[in-house]
């Protein structure tokens, strides 16, 4: 296997804090089927569209499949090279560990590179990532709407002040969600925005289209080259 020339940590260094949810999708119409109904996963769309992204330079290597609900690897530096990639049908999407590396970098600079490439697309990116050392846990989510509606929410959870811009409420008018569905889901954007539950109102954005939380699904294991300044942003993430 190559190895990532750009990392300066060894392959075997413990990795600090660990990842949640940390997921790109994009949605194309029609916005209203079904995530269990998708075709089975496209293992060659799955690594073009790897490729095609600004924070992937190479892939080095296949790994196979996996569920969805299989986190990806995070204990040592090595386990950073690893992303899982998807194609379903009318649905693509990418776990990467790029996306918790900094708040407003990469997630939402890949955002801003698939709404030119999905103009008809929902993207929707959702990330948590948990610091032992300072017992916090960092959240980021996206919702970019077909119409230009989008908001981008990132900060530590619990704690102000934390980043918001966008129009949340546009979202909501534009997938018109009613007030029972914001309740049911226990979002409430008259809370303070460290206490707004992002990530449910990211979900509400695929609704039952939303692939990442059934075990039927799967992804395909990718070893890849990140782009210089993705794994710059990695480093000081992870063991900065």
């Amino acid at each position: 296997m190559i190895e990532n020339r750009y990392w300066s940590s060894p392959r075997d260094r413990t990795v600090s804090g660990s990842l949640g949810l940390c997921h790109m999708s994009v949605f194309e119409p029609p916005f209203n089927v079904d995530a269990r109904n998708y075709p089975p996963q496209d293992p060659v769309r799955s690594r073009a569209f790897a490729e095609s992204l600004d924070t992937v330079e190479q892939v080095l290597d296949e790994l196979g499949p996996r569920c969805v609900l299989t986190p990806l690897p995070s204990a040592v530096r090595a386990d950073l090279d690893v992303v899982h990639v998807a194609a379903w049908g009318s649905m693509v999407g990418i776990a990467d560990p790029v996306f918790a590396a900094a708040s407003g970098g990469p997630l939402k600079a890949v955002a801003a590179q698939l709404r030119e490439r999905y103009p008809a697309a929902r993207i929707v990116g959702r990330v948590t990532y948990y610091s032992p050392a300072e017992d916090t846990e960092d959240t980021e989510d996206l919702v970019w709407l077909p119409d230009g509606a989008m908001f981008h929410a990132a900060g530590r959870s619990g704690v102000e002040p934390f980043a918001v811009i966008g129009d949340p409420d546009a979202v909501i008018a534009s997938l018109g969600l009613a007030g029972w569905m914001l309740d049911n889901a226990g979002v409430d954007l008259a809370e303070k925005a460290s206490e707004v539950e992002w990530a449910r109102l990211a979900g509400l954005a695929l609704g039952h289209s939303d692939p990442w939380g059934w075990e039927q699904m799967e992804t395909t294991a990718l070893r890849v080259r990140h782009s210089e300044a993705a794994v710059r942003s990695m480093e000081h993430r992870y063991f900065g």
